[in-house]
């Protein structure tokens, strides 16, 4: 549990952070379970743009309470700040921080009047668990750092979807005695660079494999969703295929969130056979 002080405080608000797990309702554990049932509201940030489509993970969320609550909870959605995103705003590094920096400090003002204006332990759902590429602990830090509430925040970890991949795959993520190294779509190639030759890659706007078409990938899509699609072998013979898969989640769910593994071949102790869960 992190316990977050603020100078200024009406008394403690107690915030449950919640891992849900990557989207089939009974992979929510026991304990995300009981917070789940613990809370008086939940905060749900809605990402559907102006006028079009609602936000299907909005709709995933909701699917989920449904299966493991027995009333209809309250649901307070936040339109999620718009986050700069255009490639000339975002190529290097610096630029890319400052702009998650600003959208991390419009979000942790929504999410402050949210809590103000509402009583009681508030519940965040967090898609797989919060310790994997989810801001949603530094966000709420820093709404208590602001010194309007004072916040007692309790994280409750869930399945993440690099568990589901591997079991998914039916592999181990690492060979014998190897080093897994996790990062994002955007700094696979820094990776590559520095000599790492096990991977799991999260958060993909696109599949770009250049100069790895010998590797061997374990690739999923969606998991533990309706529309979940898998994919392995030779990153050069199945691409194509893993595009497809892509293309189909989408169409099936209205979003894709896919993660893969990679591995080099000389970091094989079988390179003629990537694993059992091929699709």
């Amino acid at each position: 549990m992190i316990e977050v002080r603020a100078e200024r405080s009406s008394g403690p608000r107690r915030v449950r952070i919640i891992g849900v797990g990557p989207g089939d309702p009974s992979m929510v554990t026991v304990e995300a379970l009981s917070a789940i049932r613990s809370v008086a509201f939940f905060v749900v940030s809605d990402k559907s743009p102006r006028g079009g489509m609602p936000d299907p993970l909005v709709a995933a969320r909701g699917r989920l309470l449904d299966v493991h609550l027995g009333y209809d909870p309250v649901v307070v959605r936040i339109e999620d700040p718009a986050r700069e995103r255009r490639p000339e705003r975002t190529g290097t590094p610096q630029e890319y921080e400052a702009a998650v920096e600003a959208w991390h400090d419009a979000r942790s003002m929504a999410y402050e009047e949210a809590l103000l204006a509402h009583d009681g332990d508030a519940g965040f759902l967090v898609w797989g668990d919060p310790a994997f590429y989810d801001s949603t602990i530094r966000i709420l830090e820093r709404v208590a750092r602001r010194g309007s509430l004072r916040l007692e925040i309790d994280v409750v970890p869930g399945i993440s979807s690099v568990q589901l991949l591997a079991a998914r795959h039916r592999i181990v993520l690492h060979e014998v005695g190897q080093a897994l190294h996790v990062t994002t779509g955007r700094r696979l190639r820094e990776a590559v660079a520095q000599g790492q030759d096990n991977i799991v890659v999260m958060l993909n706007r696109v599949i770009d494999l250049p100069g790895l078409e010998d590797w061997w990938i374990w690739w999923g899509g969606n998991l533990g969703t309706a529309s979940e699609e898998l994919v392995a072998g030779r990153v050069t013979d199945v691409l194509p295929e893993i595009e497809a898969a892509r293309d189909r989640a989408r169409d099936a769910a209205g979003w894709v969130m896919d993660i893969y593994l990679l591995r080099a071949p000389d970091a094989l102790d079988a390179p003629a056979a990537p694993g059992a869960g091929e699709a």
